[in-house]
């Protein structure tokens, strides 16, 4: 009798897989890949420092004066004066220090910080940064940097041949800044929070909204326009907003997307949406080539004669490719953008000459769909 169960529990489990596997998969995305909860943010840091204990590679204290200034301005917090002498070192470089602070960082957290060369430093290998103070947009200090440079390439120079391997003149840090104030931020003593579409949409925005609602079992999120939805907080999650937050990112929903065509003119990359549709339109194209070819002869007199010189005579070879091979094609009403794009490629297009066929489709209305020229 356990067995028989046993076996018909099996064979339950596997029906249920195989009713899975026949069911038709959504483009379903969490709400947490889709959407940002507004006030949890990132904020950028930047701050000028020096980079020592180059091998040569920095800048010519002579030549950058705001290099030279810096130096002696640091010696001089330290103690020594050195404006009555003559400075001169190719071992400091002058950076531009930026980092991100991430949102609820505490006092003591470690953030990597980025290193940039200001002046004529041909790389920062080897460098050390010293104290850096780190502001953010308020002027206030947010972190300190400070520590080993490191960078993913190198350059090596001789008299006859010079190698540079990605940028020399730009590190990294791991973890070389170190958070000194903390911005305030009472998140759980919030009674609404807002969410934040990546891709502002009506119609995303209200299923991110009945999602929620219909998760909670009340009505707590409405769409407020196509990228914000506000969420009240329900009772039973009060003073515990984060787990709200957390039960909410974890919901799936399937964003939806204006049809959209996206050309990039500078590398004649073409982009188009699942959702573009074209009306029934007749297609030619075709190219003009004109070939130019110039091959001069020379002309000399006679063996041994007395007159006439040695002349150079053109010849011009002029050759017109109009493509009239090239026949119209008609593209149904309605197709989908597998039968577009198969049409196009039968017709033999090239990428660049598609971008005109398809923004003279978008001039004569038969494209429905909204044209992005980069």
């Amino acid at each position: 009798m356990a067995l028989s169960f046993k076996r018909l529990s099996l064979l339950s489990a596997f029906a249920a897989l195989a009713l899975a596997l026949a069911q038709p998969a959504f483009a379903a995305s969490r709400i947490k890949d889709i959407a940002d909860v507004e006030g949890v943010r990132d904020n950028v840091l930047i701050g000028y420092g020096l980079v020592v204990g180059l091998n040569g590679t920095g800048d010519k204290t002579d030549d950058i004066a705001f290099t030279k200034e810096s130096l002696i301005a640091m010696l001089e917090r330290l103690g020594i004066n050195t404006r009555d002498g003559k400075l001169d070192t190719k071992n400091v470089a002058a950076v531009m220090v930026t980092a991100t602070l991430p949102p609820f960082s505490r006092q003591g957290t470690r953030i990597d910080v980025s290193v940039s060369a200001m002046g004529k430093s041909t790389s920062l290998q080897g460098g050390t940064l010293l104290v850096t103070p780190l502001v953010g947009a308020d002027g206030e200090v947010y972190a300190v940097a400070q520590g080993q440079v490191a960078i993913g390439g190198f350059s090596a120079t001789g008299q006859g041949a010079s190698v540079v391997k990605n940028v020399p003149t730009a590190g990294r840090i791991a973890s070389g800044g170190i958070v000194e104030r903390e911005i305030p931020f009472a998140l759980n003593s919030l009674r609404d929070v807002k969410l934040a579409l990546r891709n502002p949409d009506f119609t995303t925005a209200r299923r991110i909204a009945q999602a929620i609602n219909a998760y909670v079992g009340g009505r707590v999120a409405s769409p407020l326009d196509p990228s914000t939805v506000q969420l009240q907080v329900p009772a039973s999650y009060a003073g515990t907003l984060t787990d709200l937050i957390t039960d909410v990112e974890q919901l799936r929903v399937e964003p939806d997307q204006i049809a959209r065509v996206v050309i990039d003119e500078h590398s004649g990359i073409i982009v188009i949406g699942a959702n573009v549709r074209i009306s029934e339109v007749a297609i030619a194209q075709g190219n003009l080539t004109i070939r130019v070819t110039e091959t001069p002869q020379v002309s000399q007199p006679a063996p041994f004669s007395a007159t006439g010189t040695t002349q150079v005579v053109p010849r011009t070879d002029i050759e017109v490719d109009e493509d009239k091979n090239r026949r119209l094609a008609i593209v149904n009403d309605g197709v989908s953008l597998q039968e577009l794009v198969d049409g196009l490629n039968a017709l033999g297009v090239g990428p660049r000459d598609m971008i005109g066929i398809l923004q003279a489709i978008k001039a004569a209305g038969a494209l429905n769909a909204e044209i992005e020229v980069m």
